[in-house]
């Protein structure tokens, strides 16, 4: 017999090889769709930064997460744009709220979807930060309070899991408490446990009219440089009670889904944030890249780092491609 030579190239001869041996499978069930609810009616308003992504009014988010749901996604995250805004935030934690009339006709209308409300400040702030500010910074205690109102709140409203995504020291212990103590012991957290100081949020920041008034807000997201610091705040997350952990960005942080992956056995989400979806969106525009296969190996590679969920606005394009 002559030398042996091997031949992977054999399973990669047609399509249908290929997707039996396909190691890393996308699903619509793993997908998270992010929808920005605005006030008015019959508003749908492209965000100029990331297109085919929208700040629709209530009646117009019903539409949307109906079409998502017909699809076959589950589950959408609702970021909310107040009428009005104060330095607490107040309207974030409001009874009749933005963001809580809009769970509550989600819930109504939408049937078996799973709502995930964004547990922040900074869209709702006059200043844009995370929290109360003192002395120039925010002030990371007296925040913990109205983080923990926030989530009750969205859980009257009937969010099926609470996501609070501002970094602050504590929030998930505060939020798990409120919800505790207000009957609401069921429902989930879903903590953005390692949230870096990215610069790929900038259209994120014109979708929800959240960017800071002074500064940044490097002084309580993460360093983009570290790692350890980054599974440090995962475990502190692990042990107050968080049900679930968030990597964000997802695409510039890979490394670091996968060392989460590597030492928490919890649901790992990420987050392929507003940045990396304009850039696909703009150079596919331009002709430079093939727009829906970057889409599909950028996700992919976020599902095989060790992501068992992915936000995404490409949730819809996506699960048709599937």
């Amino acid at each position: 017999m002559g030398e042996l030579i091997y031949r992977p190239r054999r399973l990669r001869r047609t399509a249908q090889l290929r997707a039996m041996v396909r190691e890393t499978r996308l699903d619509a069930s793993n997908l998270v769709y992010p929808l920005f609810v605005c006030p008015g009616e019959g508003v749908r308003r492209e965000v100029r930064s990331m297109p085919g992504v929208f700040n629709l009014s209530i009646d117009q988010l019903v539409g949307e997460a109906e079409d998502a749901r017909r699809l076959g996604i589950a589950s959408v995250m609702v970021f909310g744009l107040p009428e009005q805004k104060d330095e607490r935030g107040s309207e974030a934690f409001a009874e009749d709220g933005i963001t809580q009339r809009a769970i509550r006709e989600l819930k109504r209308e939408v049937r078996d979807l799973i709502v995930i409300a964004d547990t922040c400040l900074c869209e709702y702030t006059s200043h844009g930060h995370c929290g109360v500010i003192e002395k120039g910074d925010v002030a990371n205690d007296p925040t913990l309070e109205l983080l923990g109102q926030t989530a009750v709140s969205q859980a009257q409203a009937g969010a099926d899991l609470v996501a609070p995504s501002g970094m602050i020291d504590g929030m998930v212990a505060a939020i798990r408490n409120g919800l505790d103590f207000a009957g609401f012991c069921d429902v989930p957290i879903l903590s953005y446990a390692i949230k870096y100081a990215s610069s790929f949020y900038g259209p994120f920041r014109e979708a929800a009219d959240s960017a800071p008034q002074f500064g940044d807000r490097r002084s309580y997201q993460m360093d983009p440089a570290n790692v350890r610091e980054a599974l440090h705040e995962a475990e502190l997350d692990v042990e107050q009670g968080a049900d679930m952990l968030m990597v964000k960005p997802a695409l510039p942080f890979l490394d670091v889904i996968r060392a989460a992956r590597e030492r928490f056995s919890l649901p790992l989400a990420a987050y392929q944030v507003s940045g990396e979806y304009a850039q696909i969106k703009a150079a596919g525009q331009l002709g430079w890249i093939d727009e829906e296969r970057v889409m599909m190996e950028s996700l992919t590679s976020i599902k095989r780092a060790g992501a068992d969920v992915i936000l995404t606005y490409f949730a819809k394009d996506a699960v048709r491609l599937l």
